[in-house]
């Protein structure tokens, strides 16, 4: 096995993990930032949710459901990355792979520019760094 096949695993390994304890986390994420109180469930009414000629009398909880729908769909993404990284020596330099790790590739590079709707401290701008490089690792798992 190659110097740079190995580095891949290992690289891989590392982004497999941190995918598998980010998509763990994501499962309680509106328990953890506290959506509860920063979106109030009693006030006024919110708009309506529209789509074309579709109408929907969206309540507060609504949006506290739409929250952990979307999270639970993160985790499950997260840890399914998590999963394949881990799994890299069986996949690693196949057709199939190289196929799935570029799309992974687009999706951390997408969530890094997705950072910036949360702010541009330099928090955000060192979060989307680790992101970049996450995309980094997987363009290169296929193209290498």
């Amino acid at each position: 096995m190659h110097l740079w096949t190995i580095t891949l695993i290992v690289a891989l390994g590392v982004v497999g993990l941190f995918s598998l304890v980010l998509g763990s986390v994501h499962f309680f994420f509106p328990n953890l930032l506290d959506f509860a109180n920063a979106i109030p469930k009693d006030g006024p009414p919110i708009r309506p949710f529209r789509l074309g000629p579709l109408r929907y009398a969206t309540q507060r909880s609504d949006v506290h459901g739409i929250a952990w729908v979307m999270n639970h769909a993160a985790s499950y993404v997260l840890v399914s990355i998590g999963l394949f990284d881990l799994a890299a020596f069986w996949w690693l330099g196949t057709t199939a792979g190289r196929l799935l790790t570029l799309w992974i590739a687009l999706w951390w590079l997408i969530r890094a520019a997705s950072q910036f709707y949360l702010g541009k401290r330099r928090g955000d701008w060192w979060i989307a760094a680790g992101f970049v490089w996450l995309g980094i690792v997987q363009a290169l798992a296929g193209i290498g």
